[in-house]
């Protein structure tokens, strides 16, 4: 399992992914608490509810949207 993390211009952590080894990625806030995931087999992405967000990757619009 890969951890990324996204940070501001201060070098805060605003956010991170984690990958795991179906290529599955689940994005956490800065607080670790999960806001979502994205499939890549079937390239969509869903909020934290698990209902539909979008097409393509959007963990870093819902990153910042989170904030």
């Amino acid at each position: 399992m890969a951890l990324e993390h996204l940070r501001d211009d201060h070098f805060r952590v605003v956010g991170s992914i984690e990958t795991d080894a179906s290529d599955k990625q689940v994005e956490r806030d800065s607080k670790f608490q999960r806001i979502g995931e994205h499939d890549p087999r079937l390239n969509l992405t869903c909020d934290r509810q698990f209902r539909f967000a979008g097409t393509g990757n959007l963990w870093v619009a819902m990153i910042w949207a989170d904030g």
